[in-house]
């Protein structure tokens, strides 16, 4: 991976494809190097969401997925994010999050069950 990259400079895809299968470290300077090349590509934002959250930095997780949706409402990012609002008990952001992504697609199942989860916990 790392020859793909020498020969492949300054290319997004090989900095992302190269963070799937090394160690942390190496993993979150790649995924920057990608948010630095190509800053709409969303997988560095999901894959440090994820990191953040492990490490119990849920502000922080919710944070780089919010910056992510900014350029692309994508209804797995908000399904993401709502299940982190969910987490850290904000349901009215959780709830504004599952209007949005079943906007996009009504009959989305997980979704669903995520809104009616969240939305019985609603005052």
């Amino acid at each position: 991976m790392t020859k793909l990259i020498e020969k492949a400079r300054n290319n997004a895809s090989a900095y992302e494809k190269r963070s799937e299968y090394c160690d942390r470290e190496l993993t979150k300077t790649d995924l920057q190097m990608v948010t630095k090349l190509d800053p709409l590509r969303v997988y560095p934002y999901r894959y440090r969401a994820a990191v953040l959250m492990d490490n119990h930095k849920e502000k922080e997780a919710i944070a780089e997925l919010t910056k992510a949706i900014a350029f692309k409402a994508d209804l797995n990012l908000l399904h993401l994010r709502a299940a982190f609002h969910e987490h850290v008990g904000d349901v009215s952001s959780a709830l504004q999050d599952c209007r949005a992504a079943l906007s996009v697609d009504p009959n989305h199942q997980e979704m669903l069950e995520l809104h009616h989860r969240v939305n019985s916990q609603e005052p």
